[in-house]
């Protein structure tokens, strides 16, 4: 009976311990999974709060370079497409042509640095070759007094302002206005024959001053 009875207390001790170790470690592998899990969140969380901030900082870097890296010009002249148009800020004038449709076959392009950074809101004009052989800037005929308008002593009628025409005989202020005012609208005088189709000088008047008046020079 008493070999029975310890039998049974050892069978019974075995049972308990091994409930107890299989119990225990249960418990410490749920909470390795407890803590391995939390450990996963909360480095996902630092991920995504980490991501959200520099979206937010590469979003708001874009929209503030954007605003200071563009700058707007107009272009006209001779090119295709005339227009203001919006570029980058590091543009050249060569770009700015380009937007604009490119120069047309009469543009004197080579008048221009091309490689020229451009700046907000200017004006850029590409003249045409008629234009350039002219003197004609910038779409306006210059008006310009003094010994730089006249070519051996005769009076450039392209060029010369008001005072140097009424050097002229037979050139009063009436006269000289009508002269500066043709070639405004015409784009020039082409030779001096054509000085002739200003109102109020025929052939009297151009007589005396044919030999004292050029288009060139």
């Amino acid at each position: 009976m008493k070999g029975k009875r310890l039998k049974r207390i050892c069978t019974f001790l075995c049972i308990f311990t091994a409930a107890a170790v299989l119990t225990a470690g249960c418990a410490k592998e749920k909470a390795d999974d407890l803590t391995e899990l939390e450990l996963e969140q909360t480095g996902q969380g630092q991920a995504e709060t980490k991501g959200k901030e520099t979206e937010g900082a590469v979003n708001g870097g874009t929209e503030e370079q954007k605003d200071e890296d563009t700058v707007f010009v107009y272009v006209c002249g001779a090119v295709n497409t005339p227009g203001v148009y919006e570029l980058s800020g590091k543009a050249r004038v060569y770009e700015a042509i380009a937007r604009a449709g490119g120069t047309r076959a009469d543009a004197a392009s080579e008048s221009l640095n091309q490689a020229r950074a451009v700046t907000d809101g200017e004006r850029i004009y590409i003249p045409t070759l008629e234009e350039l052989e002219k003197g004609i800037v910038d779409g306006e005929v210059p008006e310009v007094t003094g010994s730089d308008q006249k070519d051996e002593g005769k009076i450039n009628i392209n060029t010369a302002g008001k005072e140097d025409l009424k050097t002229l005989p037979g050139i009063g202020d009436a006269k000289a206005d009508s002269i500066i005012s043709y070639r405004e609208m015409n784009g020039g005088f082409q030779a001096i024959e054509d000085l002739m189709n200003v109102e109020g000088i025929k052939d009297g008047v151009f007589n005396k001053i044919k030999d004292k008046i050029t288009v060139t020079g």
